[in-house]
């Protein structure tokens, strides 16, 4: 089964080139002979379906670790997604949000994803934020230069639901943007396929709130990695919009519009009357339409394509033959394997059990026969297992 899709911009670029056609003909992981030179080894490139390993094989080791991203590659992932906050000092690095530790109102921890709670050293970056509209307490990247980032160890960010990560807590460090990139390509050579990288930019408009945009550092980073064309193996995402039309004019990689299944990108609510839509605008027709003037792809919230109706999968939306009208390509967020996650119907016995693993194979594959051209997987071997399968029918 072959299934074909395009990654294109429509509109010509500020940088003054073209738009141009990259056809994505799905290969099934198939070895591929272009990753020696990774750079450009993207115009066949991803497969269709497309397996991207969310923030790493996050199921099984702590988030956006070099260890994660490693297994995730080892168990058939076509592409590493790192989600990119920026220190104090210019760099960007891969963690979930830019609160590295988040208290409750009683100074328990929330959630954390480094050790920076129990480093005696840092007490004193402690301090509340608003992110996002959101007050948060805690510490934050941009208040850390990298030499003391690379300080901290990293941490599960959901023990209660991974408990088997925990062993791991403490072990690892925080990786940068560039030595993600570094895996993806040494990676891609010894093993002969292209492994790309998606990364996501967090909080674009809070980020230049404080004088420490994200766009001209990613730029600069995939440009200093030769990673300049349709041709890279490489997309960059977001949940807002203005960052991405912005990125539309510094580089000519491939940009993906990420929608949730409520509520409004932040750039739209800062500009208070000025910008009313929401997502649910985004995914009309016209709101299609509007995206493809900026960005190759969508990744929307995977009930956008097929809503969850009491417990179950209902009937797909209009979703993905409107995008396919559009010329806009999706992959969807996120298929987590534990009953936490996963439509009654596809929970395991125990059923209450939130650790316990059910069929996330069974749930990716009724995505994929909805027709959308990838995934994003908290574990990238069950989402190559259902994938191959699927492809084999």
């Amino acid at each position: 089964m072959t299934f074909l899709s395009s990654f294109t911009t429509t509109s010509k670029l500020a940088l003054g080139i073209g738009a141009s056609l990259v056809t994505l003909t799905a290969c099934g992981g198939d070895d591929n002979d272009d990753s020696k030179n990774w750079e450009t080894s993207g115009a066949n490139w991803p497969p269709v379906p497309t397996v991207v390993a969310h923030r790493g094989a996050s199921a099984l080791r702590p988030e956006h670790t070099l260890e994660a991203y490693r297994q995730a590659i080892e168990d058939g992932a076509d592409i590493i997604e790192p989600d990119l906050v920026i220190t104090r000092d210019g760099v960007l690095i891969a963690r979930h949000e830019n609160a590295i530790a988040i208290l409750n109102a009683d100074g328990t921890v929330r959630e954390a994803t480094t050790d920076v709670v129990d480093r005696p050293e840092f007490a004193s970056r402690k301090t509340t934020k608003t992110i996002d509209g959101t007050a948060i307490t805690g510490w934050f990247t941009e208040d850390f230069t990298l030499a003391e980032i690379k300080t901290l160890r990293a941490r599960e960010r959901i023990p209660a639901i991974r408990p088997g990560n925990v062993r791991y807590d403490n072990q690892f460090a925080i990786p940068t943007f560039q030595e993600v990139i570094d895996l993806a390509r040494t990676e891609s050579q010894k093993r002969n396929r292209t492994i790309g990288v998606y990364p996501e930019t967090k909080h674009p408009t809070y980020f230049q709130s404080i004088g420490k945009p994200l766009e001209a550092p990613l730029v600069a980073v995939l440009n200093a990695n030769k990673l300049t064309t349709r041709d890279a193996p490489v997309f960059v995402q977001s949940f807002e919009v203005a960052n991405l039309q912005q990125l539309r004019t510094m580089t000519n990689v491939r940009l993906a519009q990420l929608i949730s299944d409520g509520g409004r990108p932040y750039d739209f609510i800062a500009k208070g009357t000025a910008e009313t839509r929401s997502y649910a605008d985004l995914v009309t027709p016209a709101g299609l339409q509007a995206i493809k003037s900026y960005a190759n792809g969508i990744g929307p919230y995977k009930t956008l394509v097929i809503p969850v109706v009491n417990g179950a999968l209902g009937s797909p939306t209009a979703l993905v033959a409107n995008a396919k009208a559009a010329g806009l390509p999706m992959h969807i967020w996120t298929l987590r394997p534990e009953n936490s996650f996963l439509p009654a119907s596809f929970k395991k016995a125990p059923v209450a059990d939130a650790t316990v693993r059910g069929d996330s194979a069974g749930e990716i594959t009724a995505y994929l026969r909805a027709g959308v051209d990838g995934i994003f997987t908290d574990d990238p071997a069950v989402g190559r297992q259902a994938v191959d399968a699927f492809l084999k029918k």
